[in-house]
């Protein structure tokens, strides 16, 4: 159930006998082959999928983050930290003031993990909330998943390659692992990523991919118990 299919008089009705809201935040940023958009495609999957058996609220998705190191990709758009940040605690903000108390935020991209901490702050200065962060592919339920299968995420590779995540043709053979050192800018990280995947295969079975799916939706719907 997502807020924009809504009225006010809709959200004002859920609010009688529910509290809670998954907030979706991203990025619009390289991913190799796949969408502008994989940081938000994914999160929102995965909050549309627990909605369907919760009933929880969905706000809309947040499609920017912090992406200062991919500005050399054309397509890529980046928000400061600070800017991620006030824009993430005005939509808390917002929604407590009209009685949401419960928030799971469905976290897309590892640039906005300063917003984590920043919401501890939120926290504080409103009580009566609680707010819950999850990032994914950082999750051990995911990671037991590529153990089994011997396999290891990286940015824009087969972990990220969903149906939905992917625009075109993938390539059939692995890129050699990307080795990074230090925080190059934009250019120098063009020019060490290539393409932008960060090396091993860029597509896998679609039965692990459902098995890493399945993974992150029931870490999601254990999370919204809170």
């Amino acid at each position: 159930m997502r807020l924009e299919d809504l009225n006010w008089m809709d959200v004002e009705e859920y609010l009688n006998h529910d509290d809670r809201l998954m907030v979706i935040i991203g990025a619009c940023e390289q991913h190799g082959y796949l969408s502008l958009l994989t940081d938000v495609r994914i999160p929102q999957s995965l909050a549309d999928g627990a909605s369907k058996q919760s009933g929880v609220l969905i706000a809309p998705p947040l499609n920017f983050g912090v992406s200062p190191y991919f500005l050399s990709y054309p397509g890529t758009l980046s928000l400061r930290v600070e800017t991620l940040t006030r824009i993430v605690e005005d939509i808390i903000r917002s929604a407590a003031g009209v009685g949401f108390r419960r928030f799971l935020i469905l976290n897309g991209h590892g640039g906005n993990n300063g917003a984590a901490a920043h919401l501890v702050h939120v926290a504080n200065t409103l009580p009566d909330i609680q707010i819950s962060w999850y990032s994914w592919w950082e999750s051990h339920s995911v990671e037991a998943v590529c153990m089994k299968h011997g396999l290891t995420m990286e940015h824009g590779g087969w972990g990220e390659a969903f149906s939905f995540t992917r625009v075109t043709d993938l390539p059939i053979y692995p890129k050699p692992s990307v080795k990074i050192k230090g925080m190059p800018n934009a250019t120098e990280s063009r020019q060490l990523c290539g393409d932008g995947m960060l090396g091993g295969p860029y597509q896998v079975d679609d039965n692990i991919m459902a098995d890493v799916f399945q993974a992150a939706l029931d870490d999601v719907l254990h999370l919204l118990e809170f």
